[in-house]
């Protein structure tokens, strides 16, 4: 499981440090992937898999699972951590993320999301209140 917020930085070859607590669970290898809200998702290899199956099974003659299909096989990245626990974000995918310098890692259950430091801080802002009202019952999530 992922948890917590990280503030690491990108280095000018695109790479950061992972938060130590998760290299364990990505030392085998990952797999980086657009996400909504343009921010990037990293999954372990295998929960990628996982999460992709159904998609993988949706009936292609229908255009939305086809978009879905396409957006993230096409922005999918492998990869591995470096012996320091450095991982490369391929260029396409932080032009994708709008990532520069200052970025923001939050656990997100499943996977761990990487955002721009302001666009996060921007969506937060604006989820709290929501965030706040939620009600089984009485409000909608997202």
């Amino acid at each position: 499981m992922f948890l917590g917020t990280y503030t690491p930085k990108l280095d000018d070859k695109g790479r950061f440090f992972l938060p130590a607590k998760f290299r364990g669970q990505l030392a085998a290898g990952l797999v980086i992937t657009r996400q909504q809200d343009r921010c990037l998702a990293i999954w372990p290899t295998e929960a990628f898999l996982t999460e992709v199956a159904n998609a993988a099974t949706g009936p292609s003659t229908v255009r939305g699972v086809r978009d879905y299909q396409r957006m993230v096989a096409s922005g999918a990245s492998d990869e591995e951590p470096d012996s320091q626990g450095r991982v490369s974000i391929p260029a396409p995918l932080r032009t994708y993320a709008g990532l520069g310098k200052e970025i923001v890692v939050i656990g997100a259950l499943n996977r761990l999301e990487v955002w721009d430091a302001a666009a996060w801080a921007e969506y937060s802002a604006a989820q709290e209140e929501a965030f706040a009202a939620l009600d089984e019952g009485t409000a909608e999530v997202g």
